[in-house]
């Protein structure tokens, strides 16, 4: 092998190794960005994208297979008043707040997502919708027993839930704005036992 050939074999696999290098570079940039479209913004968390994909799932393989899950939908009251009175900075603590502590009172099986605003889904594989109301306001019991502390501040948070069996042949959609208005229902009762 001549020096000539045996230099433009050696910048050859310089380009290949550089070349391995950037597509190496380019699949970790992917994933993160796959990672970071179905993340909340804010909160470590599936955003609604990924939510709804999930309860698809979930209603496919409930057809499939006919076993029940359940939605659970909480909506954070008053966020708006927490906004107003301590600054959105406070606001967006409490959402962490919630969503941790949404977290650690469910299974690994378990699919939570941020829905919108001061809005979140639980999906809860395997469960009746019995369960599911159980498991709400084992959640619900929680957050009321441990207020947020924000600035030496003890900030009370209050949660409204709806919950919905996932059914056959149902979308995703169908299944939200059932739960949606179960939780509207559950938000107004808790205003008239204020009254």
């Amino acid at each position: 092998m001549t020096e000539r050939v045996h230099r433009a074999i050696m910048t050859l696999m310089s380009e290949v190794e550089s070349m391995r290098q950037e597509l190496e570079l380019a699949h970790r940039k992917i994933s993160e960005l796959e990672r970071l479209a179905d993340q909340d913004s804010l909160i470590n968390i599936s955003n609604r994208r990924a939510f709804v994909r999930e309860m698809t799932r979930m209603i496919a393989y409930s057809e499939r297979y006919g076993i029940n899950s359940s939605l659970i939908y909480l909506d954070l009251n008053d966020l708006k008043v927490i906004n107003d009175t301590y600054g959105h900075a406070a606001g967006d603590a409490a959402l962490v707040f919630l969503a941790d502590n949404m977290v650690k009172c469910l299974r690994d099986s378990d699919i939570i997502g941020r829905l919108g605003g001061d809005e979140f889904g639980i999906i809860l594989p395997k469960a009746s919708e019995n369960d599911a109301k159980k498991k709400a306001a084992f959640i619900v019991e929680k957050i009321t027993k441990k207020p947020l502390m924000w600035e030496e501040h003890e900030i009370p948070l209050k949660v409204a839930f709806g919950v919905y069996s996932l059914k056959s042949g149902e979308s995703p959609d169908q299944a939200l704005d059932e739960a949606d208005k179960k939780m509207y229902a559950h938000k107004q009762d808790i205003k008239k036992e204020k009254a």
